[in-house]
C-alpha cells in the first residue's frame, strides 16, 4: 500500500468539488484523457502534443504526475489532501483507479475516487517531518519518507500522529522508485515556514505562556487585556475590552487550550455560560487543536459571541500584528519576513 498527496490546487479551489464528490485530483485543464494510456511513454506523447513549446523538464514533471495518477495510485491506498480553505488536512482510502470525468470543469476531470474518512485533521496533529512531505508542490507525490504510510494509518485510527517507527530501531520499508521526489525546490515554501513556526508554538508557548502571547495579540488589536488568577478563574484566562479601562464594548472573555488534541462540546458550553455569568459580550476560545464536529456544531448556534482560533489562526494572528507586539515578545519568536518566487501548480 502506498500514499499519496493529491493537492486540491493552488489556492485550494477544488477542496469542496472533492469532498463533496468523494473525488481527489484535477488540474490539467488542457490534457485530454489519458484512459488509453498504459506507460510513461503513452503519457509523455500526449502531454508533447498538449503543451508543444513547453520545455522537457516541465513535460517530465507532468508526465510523473500524471502517470502517478493514471498508472500508480491504487484501490485502498491512502490520500492526504492539505486543503488551503480550512487550513486542514482531509485523509481517505482511494476507492478507483483513474477516471477522466469529461462532462466535469475542465480543472476537475482527471481524478480517482476517494472515500474520505477524516476532513477535519488539524495540521497541528502532524509532525513536523511529516508535514514537510506534505508541502511539496506537486498537485501528486508519493509521500513514503519517514514512516509515512504507518502513520497517516494511526491518524486515521487516532486522529493524531505518533512519529516515526524507525526512532526506536525498527527497520521501515523504503520504496525504490524514486521518479516522484520531494526536493527542496519543490517544497512550498510558504506553508513549510508556517508549519515550522506553529510546532514552535506548540512546544514553547504552552498554559500560561499561550495565555501571555494571547494577551499581546488583543493588546495589539486594541483591547485592554487583564489575565485571571491562574485558579479558581471560572474557565476564564483573559479579559479583555476596548477604552481606557477596558469596560468598553466589544467586553470579551477568552479561554486558552495549549493540548493538540481537539477541544470537545463540553468546553465550548461551559464558556458560553461564562460569558453571560461575567457581563461580557463575546468569547475566545484559543485551541491549538481545533475543536470537534459536535463542538463545531454547538458554536453554529452561536456565530456572533464566540470565536475559535486554532493553531494556524494563531500563527496568522502573529503575522497581522507582529510589529506591534512587545520587544519581548518578539524575541520570544523570533521571525523574519523574506521574499520567494511564487512556484505554480497544476
Amino acid at each position: 500500500m502506498n500514499a499519496w498527496l493529491i493537492r486540491s490546487g493552488q489556492f485550494g479551489e477544488r477542496d469542496n468539488w472533492a469532498l463533496d464528490n468523494s473525488l481527489a485530483g484535477g488540474g490539467w485543464t488542457q490534457v485530454p484523457s489519458l484512459e488509453g494510456c498504459n506507460s510513461r511513454e503513452d503519457i509523455s506523447n500526449v502531454l508533447i502534443h498538449t503543451y508543444p513549446g513547453e520545455k522537457p523538464a516541465a513535460i517530465r514533471n507532468y508526465v510523473n504526475q500524471l502517470w502517478a495518477l493514471k498508472g500508480r495510485v491504487k484501490v485502498g491506498d491512502i490520500v492526504v489532501m492539505p486543503m488551503k480553505s480550512t487550513r486542514t488536512i482531509a485523509i481517505g482510502r482511494c476507492i478507483s483507479e483513474y477516471l477522466y470525468l469529461a462532462d466535469g470543469q475542465p480543472s476537475e476531470r482527471h481524478a480517482v475516487k476517494v472515500e474520505w474518512e477524516k476532513n477535519d485533521i488539524a495540521r497541528s496533529s502532524i509532525k513536523e517531518d511529516l508535514l514537510f512531505s506534505l508541502g511539496a508542490f506537486l498537485t501528486v507525490c508519493n509521500i513514503e519518507r519517514n514512516d509515512a504510510v504507518w502513520r497517516l494509518e494511526q491518524v486515521l485510527l487516532t486522529g493524531s500522529d505518533p512519529g516515526s517507527r524507525q526512532a526506536s530501531g525498527q527497520k521501515v520499508p523504503t520504496s525504490e522508485d524514486e521518479e516522484i521526489e520531494i526536493a527542496g525546490q519543490n517544497v512550498d515554501v510558504e506553508l513549510v515556514a508556517r508549519d515550522s513556526i506553529r510546532a514552535f508554538l506548540l512546544e514553547n508557548f504552552l498554559s500560561t505562556q499561550l495565555e501571555d502571547l494571547v494577551g499581546e495579540i488583543l493588546v495589539a488589536h486594541g483591547y485592554v487585556c487583564s489575565a485571571t488568577k491562574r485558579s479558581g478563574d471560572a474557565g476564564i484566562d483573559i479579559i479583555a475590552g476596548r477604552g481606557t479601562l477596558g469596560l468598553d464594548s466589544p467586553r470579551i472573555v477568552a479561554q486558552c487550550k495549549s493540548e493538540t488534541s481537539q477541544v470537545g462540546i463540553d468546553v465550548v458550553t461551559r464558556l458560553r455560560g461564562t460569558i453571560q455569568s461575567a457581563g461580557a459580550e463575546q468569547g475566545l476560545l484559543v485551541a491549538y487543536g481545533g475543536i470537534t464536529r459536535q463542538a463545531q456544531t454547538e458554536l453554529e448556534k452561536n456565530l456572533f459571541s464566540i470565536k475559535v482560533w486554532n493553531a494556524d489562526d494563531v500563527v496568522e494572528e502573529i503575522f497581522s500584528v507582529y510589529e506591534k507586539l512587545s520587544s519581548e515578545m518578539r524575541s520570544r519568536i523570533p521571525l523574519k519576513q523574506v521574499w520567494t518566487l511564487v512556484q505554480k501548480s497544476e
